[in-house]
Parts: structure tokens; C-alpha cells; sequence
């Protein structure tokens, strides 16, 4: 992770387990600061584990507690939801909306994208053409997706989990008919593979899971 440490992916179900089996490694838990958006919780010889609150914000004033103290985290987390996912790379996009990390509906598709090439001159400047007109059909084709998946169910969504590449995802952010599905998503990017069901299927699971971001002492 920037700054240090390392992150690892919770499931819901889990979460309390986790913290117990933290507690237990690190001789207690010293105190849990505790705001909306924020758990921090501090362990006796000094390691954290800190949680960005995804879905929302939770109901509590903020301040520290000693011990721990993330029952409300917990329950947060547990929620049902419906949350859209968008996958998408230079040659493929997966599409769909989960229900507790199950996949309900989906649209997947891959398009070649030649890669790169040292040669010069014209012959490069065609191949670039080329390439770029074959990035410029898959995006559309996901942008496509994406409407018709995500876009015309938007107000049954609690969420939209994004996945892959950077500059691919901000192309299709700037596309006027997503403003609404990516007005939804949070903010966390998951580093996915290339597109594929199994891959979207595997998203669903990782998009309810709690981001615990782990500090040695």
C-alpha cells in the first residue's frame, strides 16, 4: 500500500472472527478510533488495522472507545446489497449486478487490441491508427454494456464496484449516458485480470469484502 503496510480482503461473515484472531496475535487491542467514514483500531504493541468505510457511512459519533469496538463496523458490512460491477480493459469488459455477491445478470465480451510495436515511420503511424480505432470499438462496446446492464437499473443499485484499468474506466466515466452509474461507484478500484465471467463472479465476492489495511508497529 502507499505510505507502507498491506492490505487484505475480509469477508463480511468473517470480519468478526478476523478482528478476534488480530486481537489474539497482537496481545489485545489498546483502543478503536471510530468515525463515519473511518475504524481504526490500535493493537497492544502498537500494529493497526485500519477500514475505510465502504457503502456509506456509519451511524456514530466519533471518537475512541478502548478495546475494541467494531460492532458497528460489522453490522455495516453484513447488509444485503445490490451492488453493479464494471470490469474493464483495452480488449474486454465484464458487466453485471450481484445480489450478496451472487451474480444475478451479466454482459461479458472481449475485442483484439494489437499490441505495441518498435517499428517507425508510416508503417507505424498506421499500425497506431489501427490499434487505436480497435481500443475505440471495445470501449464503445463496453460503454454499450454498461448502459444497458447498469444504466437502465441504476435506482435498484446500492452501489457500483469498478475493476481494471484506470484510463480505460475515466474513458467510459466521461461518457454522458454513465454520469449515473459512475456517480454511484465507490471508490475503491479492484486489480483484476482480463475480463471474464469467472473473473466478474469473483468480483461479486470481492466487492462485499471489508479492506483491512495492516501497519506493523
Amino acid at each position: 500500500m502507499a505510505g507502507g503496510g498491506r492490505a487484505v480482503e475480509v469477508a463480511p461473515e468473517r470480519l468478526a472472527g478476523w478482528y478476534a484472531r488480530f486481537a489474539e496475535r497482537h496481545g489485545g487491542i489498546a483502543r478503536t478510533t471510530l468515525d463515519p467514514v473511518d475504524v481504526r483500531v490500535v493493537a497492544e504493541d502498537g500494529s493497526t488495522a485500519t477500514v475505510t468505510v465502504a457503502f456509506g457511512r456509519l451511524s456514530v459519533d466519533g471518537g475512541e472507545r478502548p478495546g475494541l469496538a467494531v460492532d458497528e463496523l460489522v453490522e455495516h458490512a453484513l447488509r444485503p446489497r445490490r451492488i453493479g460491477l464494471l470490469l474493464v480493459r483495452l480488449g474486454g469488459h465484464s458487466v453485471g449486478i450481484a445480489a450478496d455477491g451472487v451474480v444475478e445478470v451479466s454482459r461479458t465480451d472481449s475485442r483484439h487490441v494489437r499490441g505495441r510495436t518498435a517499428a517507425g515511420g508510416w508503417s507505424q503511424r498506421r499500425f497506431a491508427r489501427r490499434r487505436d480505432g480497435q481500443a475505440r470499438q471495445a470501449l464503445d462496446a463496453a460503454t454499450e454494456d454498461a448502459m444497458e446492464v447498469l444504466g437502465t437499473r441504476v435506482a435498484e443499485l446500492d452501489a457500483v464496484v469498478l475493476g481494471g484499468d484506470h484510463r480505460a474506466l475515466e474513458t467510459l466515466c466521461a461518457e454522458r449516458g454513465l454520469a449515473p452509474v459512475f456517480a454511484i461507484a465507490e471508490p475503491r478500484v479492484l486489480d483484476i485480470g482480463e475480463p471474464r465471467r469467472a473473473v466478474l463472479d469473483e468480483a461479486a465476492r470481492r466487492a462485499r469484502a471489508v479492506e483491512i489495511v495492516l501497519r506493523d508497529r
